[in-house]
Order: C-alpha cells, then sequence, then structure tokens
C-alpha cells in the first residue's frame, strides 16, 4: 500500500456535496482535522453546520465512503465534534459570498 496523504484525503472528502447548500464539505470548513496514520488509516474530526441535522449519520458514512474510495487508505474513522461550532465565518470566500446572495451569513 503506498502512503496516503492529507491533501489526498482532503480532496477525497471534497467530492461530498452538503445537499443542504450544495457546497462541497472542505469549502464549507466542516472538516476540522485529518490525520493519516503511518499503517494508511485515517482519521477525520469534523462538524456540521447545524446540532440537528437530519443527515448526521448519512454525511459521516459518505466522507468514510469517498476516502476510502478516492484513496488507498483500507479504514477512516469520522469524529464527529461541535468545539468549536461552525459558523459561516469558517468556509471558503466563495461560499461565503454564495451564501451572502441567498441572505444566509454575511459577505
Amino acid at each position: 500500500m503506498s502512503v496516503v496523504t492529507e491533501e489526498e484525503v482532503y480532496k477525497a472528502i471534497s467530492t461530498v456535496i452538503d445537499p443542504e447548500v450544495g457546497f462541497n464539505l472542505v469549502e464549507m470548513g466542516l472538516i476540522y482535522d485529518v490525520t493519516v496514520l503511518k499503517n494508511g488509516h485515517v482519521s477525520v474530526k469534523m462538524t456540521l453546520s447545524t446540532r440537528g441535522c437530519p443527515l448526521h449519520q448519512m454525511m459521516i458514512q459518505w466522507v468514510e465512503e469517498a476516502v476510502l474510495r478516492e484513496t488507498e487508505s483500507e479504514f477512516c474513522a469520522v469524529e464527529i465534534v461541535w468545539e468549536p461550532a461552525w459558523n459561516v465565518t469558517m468556509a471558503d470566500e466563495s461560499v461565503k459570498e454564495a451564501l451572502a446572495k441567498t441572505g444566509i451569513g454575511a459577505s
């Protein structure tokens, strides 16, 4: 097995789109940390835009599946954390601008 890089993991996760807003999880700033262990296993710390997200379990599954599909890792564990609480200022500029046009967040 070749070594999986953090960059590959972020690229894989960027294929997962938040269905509520249509942006990927990396652009949204929802991915707080990626760790790749020496054995190639991946650990992802992420949050969700709201605690009451009805797709909580599905989002975890989508991230795990994307990492396994898009990298050579054989194992991915996703942990949802709530601190720090996500807000729109954590998103990429393009996302902030698009959300501001819809009345969500500030530009």
